[in-house]
């Protein structure tokens, strides 16, 4: 199995700093990159078969796919200023253009595509906005590409977990196709940490311990969720984002909560 923590390396010569595939992963669904693009750099790619679902992490940029232009768009100059952020979806089988406007941290997430849907802008104001938890468990959450909007297969969210605070907690997991009950769903966790010298913690394991691994996660890291539980913990004083991308066999988030902690629901 591959490392399960993936860190972020030098931008290549497209920017890239994290590169997964699901080669690299060793699993069959979920793609994952994030570029760093200086104003004026330009990065153009090919979909392939894969959907694709831009993220603007920071930045401004101009996106091109055939006669689609998205001109300029993105507002978040911060990830911890905790907007939601401009998004592109783009089908399998394209080719396209992202043009930094501004300095750019881009987030690249792949599915597999079966060209049922033509490139549209994801704007702030259709993204849902929720709050999840309560006391020392309460998060904030953007649905990005939720199961509720056109897609293939990718599913894209986004949390911010308060420092000192627990996310995707009670454990869960979504490793069964086994519907109505739970989806099998590949995750990619891409976090970012404020102040950037902090670190936090994620823990994915199965009910045998099978698998069972505790990472320190610091600023920037990549954690790959092929199965299990996988809880995170925030450090005293240090903020938590995360991105997750999600994909599996049928597009659906069901997932199921640890029997040893379900009391957690009920607090």
């Amino acid at each position: 199995m591959a490392s399960l923590l993936v860190r972020p390396t030098a931008p290549d010569t497209q920017g890239a700093v994290i590169n997964v595939t699901p080669e690299s992963a060793g699993w069959t669904h979920v793609g994952f990159r994030v570029h760093t693009l200086a104003k004026g750099q330009r990065l153009e790619a090919s979909s392939n078969d894969q959907e694709v679902c831009l993220v603007l992490l920071t930045g401004r940029a101009t996106v091109t796919c055939g006669e689609h232009c998205f001109e300029d768009i993105g507002q978040r100059m911060d990830i911890f200023e905790q907007i939601p952020p401009y998004a592109v979806y783009l089908p399998d089988h394209v080719s396209y253009a992202v043009e930094a406007t501004t300095d750019l941290e881009l987030a690249v997430c792949v599915a597999p595509g079966q060209g049922n849907h033509a490139p549209r802008l994801i704007a702030p104001d259709s993204i849902k906005q929720s709050t999840r938890g309560q006391g020392t468990n309460t998060r904030h959450v953007h649905d990005i590409l939720p199961e509720t909007e056109p897609a293939d297969s990718l599913l894209v969210v986004e949390v911010f977990t308060p420092a000192g605070n627990w996310s995707s907690y009670p454990p869960h997991k979504h490793d069964v196709d086994n519907l109505p009950h739970e989806t099998l769903l590949e995750e990619t966790y891409y976090h970012r940490i404020n102040p950037e010298q902090g670190f936090a913690f994620q823990r994915v394991y199965t009910d045998d311990r099978s698998l069972d691994e505790t990472m320190a996660v610091e600023n920037g890291c990549c954690v790959l969720v092929p199965k299990g539980y996988h809880p995170v913990g925030a450090a005293h004083g240090y903020s938590l984002y995360y991105l997750n991308v999600m994909a599996g066999p049928k597009r659906a988030w069901k997932f199921h909560n640890d029997p040893d902690h379900e009391w957690l629901m009920n607090v």
